[in-house]
C-alpha cells in the first residue's frame, strides 16, 4: 500500500480508479460575495483621496509616451504640454463614468461564463514566472510543456476561473513568438476564460486575431472573452508599448487591466495614504483613456502592489500596509463605480515554506475583506514572482476555494433541520450518525485535502509526508487524470495555420534576439 497526496491509504488500481471517477474538477461559479466588506476610510477620507488624485492629474499631469495617445487626449479636450497630459477632473469623471460596472466573461465552454463586477469575483492564476519549481521540486527554466501542465492544472482546479496566459515563460521558444504559443496553450488545454499577452501592440493584435478565430469577429464586438494587462511606470508614466496594447484591446471591446506598478516607498511616497492618492491618479488616467479609445469598453481598475524593504530594496509581500492599501483601493474603485483587480497569495519565500504560507494567507484574506473582483496571481506565486511552484499552485487553489466558501457567508437554509437535530440528540450525545449530519457533512465544514489533520502517530505511520510532497503528488495525480477539452477541429486547424503564418513573418534571428 502507498500514500496519496491527501494522506489516505491507496489500495491498488481499483481504488485509484474510484478516486478518479469521484474527484470533482467542476469549476466553481464566480464568487458571489455575501460578507460585509472592510472599509477603513470615511466618506470624508475617500473625498480627500479623490481630490488629491484629481489635483495630481490637473497640476502635475501624467506622461503618455505615445504620439497617438497624446493626439487622442488633445481631441478629447485635455491640456497636453509636450508628452504630459493634464486632464481636468470633469473630463476624467465623465470618461470613467462610461466604464461598465459589471459584465460577463464568455468562455469557449458557455457553462464556464462568468458574471463579473460589483459583488462577483474571480480567481486567476499567477503569470510571468521566468522559473518554476517542477514536479521534483527543482528550480529551473520552464518549457512549453511546463506551461501546458499549468494550463491543465488550471483547467482542473475548481477555484481557478481562468487559465491566464504565460503562467511560466516557455524558455524553449523564441521570445517574440512566444505570445502565439502561449495563447494557443491557454485556448487548447482549458475551456475557461484566459488572458492575452500585451508585450507589444502587435502581440496584442495577434492575441485578438486568435480570439476572433476561436469566437468569431462579431462575437468579440459585444462579448468580453479575454483580459489584457497594461502596467504603468510609476510614478505617473504610461509608455508606448502598454498604450498601444491598450488600444488593441479596447478597440475590440475586450477588458484591460489598467495597472500602475507600485513599489511602495521606491516609486511612491513612503506613506500609505499618499501612495494610494498617486496610484489612484495613475489608474484613473488609464481608465479614462480606454474610454477615449472606445466609449463603453470594459476596463478594470488595476494595480500591482508591493512595499519595498528599506534594508535591501527588495519588494515585500504580505505586509500590513499592502492590506491597508488594498482595503482603500477597493473603496476608491467602488466610489468610481468600476470593477477592480489586485494580486493575491503573493510570497517572497524561495521555497514553499512557512513564509510563503503566511504571506499568501494575509494577501488572500485582505482581498476578500476588500471586495476585489479580479484576483490575479492566485496560484503558484513565490520568490516575488520569480518562480511558480507546482506544489504551491495546487495548495493556493485549495486556499482560494476556502476563501470562496468564507466569502459566500452564512448558510441559513438548513437552520431548522439543525435545531431539530439538537432536540433529537439532547445532552451528552453526539451527532456523527444523525441524518442531518450524514446529509450535510460534505458541505457543512470545508475539509482541506492537502492539509494533514491526522494524529502524529498516523502521520508517521503513513510516511511523515509534508505539505510540499503531498501537493506534488496531487499534481502528478491530476496530470495523469487530465482530459483535454477538445477544440473544434476546424478551429484548431485555423489557429495553428495563423500561428505558422505569423511565425514565418518574424525572422528567426529577430525572434531570438528581441527583448521581452
Amino acid at each position: 500500500m502507498s500514500v496519496d497526496a491527501v494522506g489516505t491509504v491507496r489500495r491498488g488500481r481499483g481504488a485509484r480508479r474510484r478516486v478518479r471517477e469521484t474527484r470533482d474538477v467542476s469549476m466553481l461559479p464566480p464568487l458571489h460575495r455575501r460578507m460585509p466588506l472592510t472599509e477603513p476610510m470615511s466618506g470624508e477620507q475617500i473625498a480627500r483621496i479623490d481630490a488629491a488624485s484629481m489635483d495630481i492629474l490637473e497640476n502635475i499631469g501624467v506622461v503618455f509616451r505615445d504620439e497617438v495617445a497624446l493626439e487622442d487626449w488633445r481631441r478629447a479636450g485635455a491640456d497636453v504640454r509636450g508628452d504630459r497630459v493634464h486632464p481636468d477632473r470633469g473630463l476624467v469623471r465623465e470618461l470613467v463614468a462610461t466604464i461598465p460596472e459589471t459584465f460577463t466573461y464568455h468562455a469557449r465552454n458557455p457553462a464556464k461564463n462568468l458574471a463579473f463586477g460589483r459583488d462577483h469575483a474571480i480567481f486567476v492564476p499567477m503569470t510571468g514566472a521566468p522559473y518554476l519549481r517542477d514536479l521534483d521540486d527543482v528550480r529551473r527554466n520552464p518549457t512549453l510543456d511546463d506551461l501546458a501542465n499549468f494550463h491543465k492544472l488550471s483547467h482542473m482546479l475548481p477555484a481557478m476561473h481562468s487559465s491566464a496566459h504565460h503562467i511560466v515563460e516557455p524558455c524553449d521558444h523564441p521570445i517574440s513568438q512566444r505570445h502565439l504559443r502561449i495563447t494557443y496553450s491557454s485556448m487548447k488545454y482549458s475551456d475557461k476564460t484566459f488572458m492575452g499577452m500585451t508585450t507589444s501592440p502587435r502581440n496584442a493584435e495577434d492575441v485578438l486575431e486568435m480570439c476572433a478565430i476561436l469566437f468569431g469577429d462579431e462575437f468579440l464586438e459585444t462579448h468580453p472573452v479575454v483580459t489584457g494587462n497594461c502596467n504603468g511606470n510609476s510614478p505617473l508614466v504610461w509608455d508606448e508599448t502598454m498604450l498601444g496594447a491598450m488600444r488593441a484591446f479596447s478597440r475590440r471591446n475586450q477588458p484591460v487591466l489598467c495597472s500602475p506598478f507600485v513599489l511602495g516607498g521606491a516609486n511612491t511616497p513612503a506613506s500609505v495614504a499618499p501612495t494610494v492618492a498617486q496610484l489612484n491618479a495613475e489608474a484613473l488616467s488609464a481608465l479614462a483613456y480606454t474610454q477615449i479609445i472606445r466609449r463603453g469598453a470594459p476596463a478594470i481598475y488595476g494595480h500591482y502592489l508591493s512595499t519595498v524593504s528599506m534594508k535591501s530594496g527588495a519588494p515585500m509581500a504580505g505586509t500590513p500596509e499592502i492590506s491597508l492599501m488594498n482595503l482603500m483601493i477597493g473603496q476608491m474603485a467602488r466610489f468610481y463605480g468600476v470593477p477592480w483587480r489586485s494580486s493575491t497569495t503573493l510570497g517572497g519565500a524561495k521555497t514553499f515554506d512557512a513564509q510563503a504560507g503566511y504571506e499568501s494567507a494575509v494577501t488572500l484574506m485582505a482581498l476578500q475583506m476588500a471586495g476585489t473582483n479580479y484576483m490575479w496571481h492566485a496560484a503558484g506565486w513565490n520568490e516575488a514572482g520569480m518562480h511558480c511552484s507546482m506544489a504551491k499552485f495546487v495548495v493556493d487553489a485549495e486556499q482560494c476555494a476556502m476563501a470562496y466558501r468564507m466569502a459566500e457567508g452564512i448558510r441559513w437554509d438548513d437552520f431548522e433541520e439543525g435545531l431539530a437535530a439538537v432536540a433529537d440528540i439532547g445532552p451528552g450525545g453526539h451527532y456523527l450518525g444523525h441524518p442531518h449530519t450524514l446529509e450535510n457533512f460534505q458541505r457543512a465544514f470545508f475539509m482541506p485535502e492537502l492539509f494533514d489533520n491526522n494524529s502524529i502517530e498516523q502521520w508517521q505511520a503513513e510516511g511523515s509526508v509534508e505539505a510540499n510532497e503531498r501537493a506534488l503528488r496531487r499534481c502528478r495525480d491530476m496530470l495523469s487524470e487530465y482530459q483535454e477539452p477538445k477544440l473544434d477541429a476546424a478551429t484548431d486547424e485555423a489557429l495553428l495555420d495563423y500561428i505558422a503564418r505569423r511565425e514565418r513573418d518574424i525572422p528567426a534571428a529577430d525572434a531570438l534576439n528581441q527583448d521581452h
